[in-house]
């Protein structure tokens, strides 16, 4: 009855599960992250809505939403400047094609938070002497 005892299945130690494929879609490239980012430099980043790019805030141009002073007028979109008006914002590149892209993909009304959909005349004027 002893030896019996001693045959018996003694447990043996886990077998190590086999390693994941570094093919699959949820496989991560340590040369290229999943969101790019800037050269790590000092200051605040924001996401341009038009490309969707990371970038310093002080290479975007913030779009904001003022009230119109006229009774009833709609809200009109500016840019601000010093990027210090009141209210949310929208980050866009300085460039007509981040602003056709941002128009295109209806960024930045989704953006500000608002469903009619907005004139960006003042924003296209303020561009123009920047793209020539």
């Amino acid at each position: 009855m002893r030896q019996a005892a001693s045959d018996a299945a003694v447990p043996s130690p886990p077998v190590p599960r086999a390693r994941l494929s570094a093919t699959g879609p949820r496989a991560q490239d340590p040369v290229r992250p999943r969101t790019p980012s800037p050269a790590p430099v000092a200051g605040p980043v924001r996401t341009c809505v038009g490309c969707r790019e990371r970038d310093l805030r002080s290479a975007l141009l913030r779009l904001v939403l003022v009230p119109d002073a006229a009774a009833g007028a709609s809200p009109r979109v500016v840019v601000d400047e010093r990027k210090a008006l009141p209210g949310r914002g929208a980050w866009v590149h300085p460039s007509a094609a981040c602003l056709d892209l941002a128009v295109r993909r209806r960024a930045v009304p989704r953006a500000l938070r608002v469903t009619a959909p907005l004139d960006l005349a003042a924003v296209r004027d303020h561009l123009e002497p920047t793209d020539r």
